[in-house]
């Protein structure tokens, strides 16, 4: 694999969300999403479920270098404000700290300078 374009020329679910690749360059990625009237949960505010998708996917294409295929071994997110239907969601990861076939990556979710999520993500190379 040639790193994360190729990886995001391929990824469907992404696309169908209508996520925008804004930056895609090893060790970090930038992401955008529009919050549709079908992202939205019971409570009238976007689904957790999306927005961490759009910060997963931001940390995937931080942490797929080219010629490396490379998952999360692990993910967690903290929720901060609340996204509504509309909202336009950026979604930057950094890579902290790679070793080896292990990395760190944080991911930050905005809704303009409004701190909507912030991921941390841990990754695993597979092969190289």
């Amino acid at each position: 694999m040639d790193g994360a374009a190729e990886m995001f020329g391929r990824d469907k679910a992404s696309s169908s969300l209508g996520m925008t690749v804004v930056k895609l360059e090893p060790g970090r990625a930038v992401l955008e999403m529009t919050v549709t009237d079908v992202m939205v949960n019971g409570h009238g505010i976007a689904h957790g479920g999306y927005v961490f998708l759009l910060a997963d996917s931001a940390f995937a294409g931080a942490c797929n270098y080219p010629g490396a295929v490379t998952v999360a071994a692990s993910a967690e997110i903290v929720f901060v404000s609340a996204a509504r239907a509309g909202d336009h969601l950026t979604a930057t990861a950094v890579e902290r700290h790679r070793a080896g076939r292990s990395g760190i990556y944080d991911v930050t979710v905005r809704c303009g300078d409004r701190l909507v999520a912030e991921f941390r993500g841990l990754s695993r190379t597979l092969s190289s």
